[in-house]
């Protein structure tokens, strides 16, 4: 074989670069994580409500020197979350790791203040919009014979929280639908973990603290005495979602600091 025929048949053989998806990818969490991907070389699929962020962030992405596409979705839609599993598809030929990411901490406030309203904004965002892109999801991975997804929880998946209880019961959800798809997914050799951060700077922990005072506090509640930054988390979503994790399904990974060690 000469050398221009050799050179062709590395590149054949030469595996492509996974296809990554997340959703409420603009900001934050999710944003720290399609920049990760992106620095490992995968072509990424971005999502999110807001356009013109959107492809300011595929185009940071690009730059990067990754293949990424923003595809505008509600995560809330089925219509959106279909269209954008099949775009993701369609862009790239396979999805090999979805991360659902998108949710809201709603308003805070006692059970006995909220609402129907507040109940479905929250429970809309946080529980069907991991339900639904897992559907679709599934239905590719498992086509495929492969695939990884990581759902986004929270310290409060596991444990209670006063003026949170709408929140909490949502990331309660999120952690036994992940569980319960695992079982499902497992024969089909795809794997479903939830990775749930603690006390993380962004824009929501600021809502949630109001103060610094506030955010003092909190911070107290944690033994290593600070929040995780969203590149923290970032790592771990990465490390559930890879071949290094592939004998990890159906597992909670807590990023928190040590807030749930006791």
């Amino acid at each position: 074989m000469d050398t221009e025929q050799h050179q062709l048949a590395s590149s054949q053989d030469a595996p492509l670069p996974p296809v990554v998806l997340i959703t409420g990818a603009l900001a934050g969490i999710g944003r720290a994580t399609a920049l990760a991907f992106a620095r490992l070389g995968s072509r990424v699929v971005v999502s999110g409500r807001r356009p013109d962020a959107g492809e300011a962030l595929a185009e940071e992405l690009r730059a990067l020197g990754a293949e990424a596409r923003f595809v505008a979705a509600d995560v809330r839609s089925e219509e959106d979350v279909s269209k954008l599993v099949e775009q993701a598809v369609e862009s790239f030929g396979r999805l090999d790791v979805a991360v659902n990411n998108a949710g809201t901490e709603g308003t805070p406030g006692p059970l006995t203040g909220q609402t129907l309203e507040s109940y479905d904004s929250v429970f809309d965002t946080n529980v069907r919009g991991t339900l639904l892109p897992m559907k679709y999801e599934l239905r590719v991975m498992q086509r495929q014979g492969f695939g990884s997804i990581v759902n986004i929880s929270s310290t409060m998946g596991e444990r209670g929280a006063g003026n949170m209880s709408i929140y909490v019961g949502s990331k309660h959800a999120v952690e036994g639908i992940t569980k319960s798809a695992a079982i499902e997914a497992a024969a089909y050799g795809v794997r479903v973990n939830a990775v749930a951060p603690g006390p993380t700077e962004t824009a929501m922990l600021d809502r949630l603290t109001n103060t610094p005072a506030g955010k003092a506090a909190f911070y107290a509640t944690v033994p290593l005495r600070r929040a995780g930054t969203p590149e923290e988390i970032a790592e771990a979503i990465v490390f559930v979602a890879s071949e290094k994790a592939s004998f990890i399904t159906g597992q909670i990974v807590r990023v928190n600091g040590g807030r749930t060690a006791s």
